[in-house]
């Protein structure tokens, strides 16, 4: 059975960003060459984040991100959520950062998958996630940038 991803939005922004092209190609290789690994979801979240974005990258990235599968927002993960901004794991601004974690907890997914260092990919608050979620009885994902998923059998062949 594969492993399942949560995709958040710095992802799916990063495989059209110019500004950065290490990053850019990073996501570009890992997307298309070994997110196929994974059972990739997103959220309805995901989409209106996307929506949101001005063209010309807005339907290039929706078109990105048609033939994921979706996972819902629930109740649930709306209250995890508000319980990571209530101990101040987030700050309340950065609601929907709680609820990409919060969704990839609720629906028990291996890895959320970011380029957001300040709120996400970030060891001091993934610990005060951790915690919580353990204490509550909740998932644990992952955190992690793509570079953390690409395969062994990739980099050999890069050599």
């Amino acid at each position: 059975m594969k492993q399942s991803i949560y995709l958040e939005t710095s992802v799916v922004g990063a495989y059209l960003d110019n500004g950065e092209p290490f990053r850019r190609d990073l996501t570009i290789r890992w997307w298309e060459h070994e997110m196929s690994e994974y059972h990739a979801v997103i959220s309805p979240l995901v989409v209106r984040e996307l929506e949101r974005v001005p063209e010309p990258h807005r339907t290039g990235y929706l078109k990105l991100v048609e033939p994921l599968a979706r996972v819902e927002l629930t109740d649930e993960a709306t209250i995890l959520a508000e319980g990571y901004i209530a101990r101040g794991i987030f700050h309340r601004k950065y609601i929907g950062d709680a609820m990409h974690v919060a969704v990839a907890s609720f629906h028990k997914i291996d890895y959320l998958v970011t380029w957001n260092f300040g709120h996400l990919a970030n060891v001091r608050r993934q610990a005060r996630i951790r915690l919580f979620n353990t204490t509550a009885g909740f998932f644990v994902p992952q955190i992690v940038t793509p570079e953390f998923l690409v395969s062994e059998l990739t980099e050999k062949s890069d050599r």
